[in-house]
């Protein structure tokens, strides 16, 4: 899927919460290494001790091979060594879960179609509702509370605890299932039961945010206002959509790139988004098992267009990752609140009994060598409330209109 540190709880929505946050860039080295197990029934050879994590992956794969020969499941003994590790994303994924999760990774998912964030007031709000979806046809709105989910309050719980029981866990997570939400709007409350359903995402919207005051009242003023890029998720195809939405744009409109509540994915498609605003150079740095690698951006991308980059504590791993590089390399201003501090790096590999673990291997650094994990990115101008008029505004004093 920390700025503050975010605990989960019981091991259950831990998992679950790890499976959700495909896009907290679990397989995101992998997908840049090309390391993916596809089916081959073989267990990728990575080396066994990881310098960033506490278990070996060789004890993990024996504990499972030695339940799977004793009739017992090989997935619960592997996540019994997991859990005792000290790996924070460690995760043991079934066949089915991690079928959901390649899935997510093309943009598909099985929930409601809501998008959450943390309130002002700190409460968990509805940030977004997917068109069509059960949420929508609920008549859920964005700016709604969630208070309860199956019985459980949820407004004070860390925003992805909250989605991953929305998504839900295991075989309760399957199309069809039930989830009971208890939502608040201004002083009503009311209870709703919505069935989980296969949704498709869009990870990338772009909509006009039109001239200033000031401009559009000015006959004289030929300013084409600001382009609003919202990018939910690095899902595959996402980093191409921010290309081409900036080369679409005005030339003279600045670009108010949101990245709030975006827990990441793939780290492809992030430095591809990131080659839409530089030309060339360090995007991010990272090391598995302490070998130290890089990863840079494509030449010529936009440099001169204004840009403001909107973050919030729903800001994670691969969103941080291009929040950083861009905050690094003096290209954007960054507007709103401290991101979550997801900067590990899971490598996945297949165990005994069909089954994926997916461990800690390492960490990724901005290109000015700061360290993301537990620590997020504070952005330049910190923004309790109305981040998006004030990141306009700021927009808008760079000469990139709002």
């Amino acid at each position: 899927m920390s700025g503050p540190t975010q605990c989960f709880g019981p091991r259950g929505v831990r998992r679950g919460a790890a499976l959700t946050l495909v896009f907290a860039g679990v397989l995101a080295t992998a997908a840049v290494t090309g390391s993916l197990p596809r089916g081959s029934g073989k267990s990728e050879s990575f080396a066994t001790r990881s310098v960033a994590s506490t278990v070996d992956r060789d004890e993990v794969a024996d504990a499972a091979a030695r339940a799977v020969a004793d009739g017992k499941s090989g997935k619960e003994a592997a996540e019994e060594v997991v859990s005792r590790s000290g790996d924070r994303w460690g995760a043991v994924y079934d066949e089915r879960q991690y079928e959901e999760f390649e899935q997510a990774l093309d943009g598909s998912y099985t929930g409601v179609g809501i998008s959450a964030k943390r309130s002002a007031d700190g409460q968990v709000e509805v940030a977004r509702v997917q068109p069509g979806s059960p949420a929508d046809r609920a008549g859920i709105e964005p700016g709604d509370l969630l208070r309860t989910i199956d019985g459980q309050r949820v407004d004070r719980r860390p925003v992805a605890e909250v989605v991953a029981l929305l998504r839900g866990d295991r075989t309760e997570a399957a199309e069809g299932s039930t989830v009971v939400l208890g939502v608040a709007r201004g002083d009503r409350r009311r209870t709703e039961t919505l069935h989980r359903a296969r949704l498709t995402t869009e990870p990338v919207t772009v909509r006009r945010l039109g001239p200033p005051r000031s401009a559009a009242s000015s006959s004289s003023s030929s300013s084409s206002g600001a382009v609003m890029i919202e990018v939910d998720s690095f899902t595959r195809g996402s980093g191409a959509k921010v290309r081409d939405a900036v080369r679409g744009a005005p030339s003279d409109a600045g670009v108010l790139l949101d990245l709030r509540g975006n827990s990441g994915g793939l780290v492809t498609e992030a430095v591809t988004a990131a080659s839409a605003f530089l030309d060339g150079g360090l995007v991010a740095t990272y090391d598995v098992h302490g070998e130290q690698r890089a990863l840079y951006a494509e030449p010529g991308g936009d440099t001169e267009r204004p840009l403001v980059v909107l973050v919030d504590g729903g800001t994670m791993s691969a969103a941080e990752l291009l929040t950083g590089a861009l905050q690094d390399r003096g290209r954007a201003v960054t507007v709103g609140s401290r991101t979550f501090g997801k900067g590990s790096v899971q490598m996945p590999s297949k165990l005994p009994g069909g089954s994926v673990a997916e461990l800690t291997v390492g960490h990724y650094r901005t290109p000015a060598g700061r360290s993301v994990d537990e620590r997020g990115i504070t952005p330049d101008l910190t923004v309790d409330s109305k981040a998006e008029q004030r990141a306009e505004t700021v927009l808008s004093g760079l000469g990139g209109g709002s």
